[in-house]
């Protein structure tokens, strides 16, 4: 199974698995809890049954001495003795030694409301009219063994977050590397025929034999590909950007592709920029952006169809945003997150990268934004490109 196509499934997998354990040690950790509860509500009863004893027997100092041991073993539960009106009598571990007598009063009967509202109270019966009422909480080893389980998954999600954001980081850096690599590599491996094309086409200008307008077209063709051998220079390399009419740079790739494609499909642009609007850009790798929109649409319509591209200006953002739209088949509403995912095309041939590069070079290179605007299953898609002028 291959674990990047499918990593989706994994991350399920890992989450209902952490579930499972989180779960697991929950239920391992209350039930510990359980019965520490009852044991401690055990203690509170001995101690209740001893303070009666106490009472009826306050001469029978051989029973009394084992009666105030038995007392003194609670060392750990919070609790409270008072009178049938509920005044304090005495209290045990509720370390309030160093409070002044106010304080102390205070915090006692906030103590007292706390321990009503967690347990009943222990009725210790002195006469048919007196009675003493014992009132007692969970001790604080009950309360981290509650919480215990949330700080450690707490502690492993942190973890768990902390190792995730180092292996993308670590990803993303090596798949940096490659794409420089090979960005680099196409870049040298281009310039040997370029070079040759040239001195072809300086050869041709020559010959008066050759037809001028063919000549033209292979030398713009001969300069594209110095373009595009520039493109691949530029990944990886430290970007300058200068300001550049953005309509302007637009309309030169549409006229350069416009008569490269088929009769069939038709180009248009509708421009509510104001005139000039100047925009920074990396004018080798933009041109390549909107290559890739445009030939992407040509490709989704099959030869036929219409490619609108329209830019506007948002006043109150002080962003431009240009929409290139096809008439193609469209994306299913379940592959549009996925279309800038390198790997992914639709098509036979290729190698699924340009969206990919193309969501680089925007969001990377210039700070703006790329994204599917809308689709519609065989009416065709809308990509938006946002960028700050």
């Amino acid at each position: 199974m291959n674990i990047y196509q499918n990593k989706f499934k994994f991350k399920v997998a890992i989450v209902i698995i952490a579930f499972l354990i989180g779960f697991a040690s929950l239920y391992y950790t209350n039930t510990l809890v359980q019965k520490l509860v009852q044991r401690e509500k055990e203690q509170i009863n001995l101690f209740g049954k001893a303070l009666r004893y106490m009472l009826d027997r306050e001469n029978e100092e051989p029973s009394r001495f084992i009666l105030e041991e038995i007392i003194k073993t609670n060392t750990s539960i919070p609790t409270i003795a008072t009178d049938e009106d509920d005044n304090i009598l005495i209290y045990k571990n509720l370390h309030i030694e160093n409070m002044n007598n106010e304080e102390k009063q205070l915090y006692l009967e906030k103590e007292l409301l706390r321990m009503k509202a967690e347990f009943p109270p222990i009725k210790v019966t002195i006469s048919d009219t007196r009675y003493n009422l014992i009132y007692y909480r969970s001790s604080d080893l009950i309360y981290q063994l509650k919480y215990y389980p949330y700080a450690q998954l707490s502690v492993i999600a942190i973890f768990g977050l902390l190792t995730y954001l180092a292996f993308s980081y670590s990803r993303r850096a090596e798949q940096n590397r490659i794409w420089v690599g090979l960005a680099k590599e196409t870049a040298h491996q281009l310039g040997t025929p370029i070079s040759s094309l040239m001195a072809w086409v300086e050869y041709l200008k020559t010959e008066k034999k050759w037809d001028e307008n063919i000549i033209a077209e292979i030398d713009k063709d001969t300069k594209r590909l110095e373009i595009i051998a520039a493109r691949f220079s530029n990944i990886g390399s430290q970007t300058s950007l200068s300001k550049e009419n953005i309509y302007q740079v637009i309309k030169e790739i549409v006229d350069y592709l416009r008569p490269r494609l088929s009769s069939k499909i038709s180009i248009d642009i509708t421009n509510y920029l104001p005139n000039p609007t100047m925009v920074r850009l990396n004018r080798y790798l933009f041109e390549w952006v909107i290559e890739n929109l445009l030939k992407n649409a040509v490709d989704a319509m099959g030869g036929i169809g219409k490619i609108h591209i329209e830019m506007r200006m948002s006043v109150k953002e002080k962003k431009v945003f240009i929409d290139v739209s096809d008439t193609g088949k469209g994306i299913a509403p379940n592959k549009i997150k996925k279309v800038f995912e390198p790997g992914y095309t639709t098509k036979k041939r290729g190698w699924g990268l340009g969206l990919t590069l193309a969501k680089r070079i925007i969001e990377e290179y210039h700070n703006g934004k790329i994204f599917v605007k809308s689709s519609e299953i065989d009416k065709g898609t809308k990509f938006r490109v946002v960028l700050k002028p």
